[in-house]
């Protein structure tokens, strides 16, 4: 449901969103059983008690979330809530969207035409001057160029597009600039193009951080792009999640002789389309309209109760390989409601992952 947020409902947004254990998918169904991020806050340490938290489930604190917003405007950053009016059309088709971003720039660019170029941080020459051509081509064409400020191929596609719209998509915070060279570059995108992050202003990324920055990188995007990957590259990760988010996926044939173009090749064989020019990346956008807002389930005023016996049924039957949440409701023997509702307080105990496309997987509890 769009809506504008007051100063208070916008903290309050944010301190959900930063809670322990609250990911995109049950920040969500938070808000979709409660309706408003205060009451959601209010009800947290009992929720986490049922699904078997021992201690307290760590809420940041309004102060907390004050710094937070005093520090993004410092740097003259804007926070964007999923149910603001200004979150771009392309994330909150997502299900679930992120809570929200962080952007610097111009955030106009991320409703217009995208396309997402990525690939490998140690890229060819070859490989560098094809991605910045295309971006270069595709930005003349009316379209805005998507990426990840990394070495390689991430920083020739922007270099290619700055002149006519790019967005840098960052793992850590919207301050977080990695590598350290490329701080004229990203000067230069916060000038001329975007940046978004869905991390606190001073964060430094780790390992964690790049899944939901490459769900991010795919999710604003028409298209994605794959110049140069090796078999275990972050970008096919970006591009498994745009397949899943019905986004257009297109890899560069490379030789079978570099390890770079392995990635690639594969995604090919897989099914992905032929990119050898922005021709091809055109033909791909054809017919393909507007993103639509899925459609959310109204908040309830009476929320379903789990009881112990099937949280604990469930639990046992979660493992570290995902399971989609209809296969717990078959093997739980459950009415589905119940089932979620479980879950819900499975994951804010930290005994339960809840996974974008309805998966689940075996939490790891503190």
């Amino acid at each position: 449901m769009i809506r504008e947020l007051s100063d208070a409902q916008r903290r309050d947004w944010l301190r959900l969103a930063r809670t322990e254990n609250v990911g995109a998918v049950t920040f969500d169904q938070l808000i979709a059983r409660f309706g408003e991020a205060a009451l959601a806050l209010a009800a947290l340490p009992d929720l986490a008690r049922r699904g078997g938290r021992m201690g307290g489930v760590r809420i940041p604190s309004e102060a907390q979330a004050e710094k937070e917003l005093a520090d993004g405007a410092a740097l003259g950053a804007r926070l964007i809530c999923a149910c603001e009016p200004q979150f771009p059309q392309a994330l909150a088709a997502l299900d679930p969207p992120p809570p929200l971003i962080w952007v610097r720039g111009d955030p106009g660019l991320l409703d217009r035409q995208t396309v997402a170029i990525v690939g490998a941080r140690v890229a060819s020459a070859a490989g560098q001057r094809f991605a910045r051509g295309l971006a270069a081509e595709l930005g003349q064409s009316g379209h805005v160029i998507v990426s990840g400020l990394a070495r390689g191929i991430d920083a020739a596609a922007h270099e290619g597009s700055l002149p006519t719209g790019t967005v840098a998509v960052l793992g850590g915070g919207i301050d977080d600039i990695y590598p350290p060279e490329h701080r004229d570059l990203y000067a230069r995108i916060v000038a001329q193009g975007c940046v978004v992050s869905e991390s606190e202003p001073g964060r430094t990324a780790v390992a964690r951080d790049f899944p939901r920055r490459n769900r991010i990188i795919a999710g604003l995007s028409r298209a994605v792009v794959v110049v140069e990957a090796e078999f275990r590259s972050g970008s096919l990760i970006t591009a498994r999640l745009a397949n899943e988010q019905g986004r257009e996926v297109l890899a560069v044939p490379g030789s079978p002789l570099d390890p770079r173009a392995k990635g690639t090749n594969d995604l090919i064989r897989q099914g992905a389309a032929i990119c050898e020019g922005a021709e091809d990346v055109l033909r791909a956008l054809e017919g393909i309209g507007g993103f639509r807002e899925p459609e959310r389930t109204p908040f309830r005023h009476e929320p379903v109760e789990a009881d112990e016996a099937l949280r604990e049924r469930l639990a046992e039957l979660l493992s570290p390989t995902p399971v989609s949440r209809d296969e717990l409701v078959r093997a739980a023997q459950a009415p589905a409601p119940a089932v979620f509702a479980a879950l819900m307080e499975l994951a804010l105990a930290g005994r339960a992952d809840l996974l974008p496309g309805g998966m689940v997987v075996k939490g790891i509890a503190p």
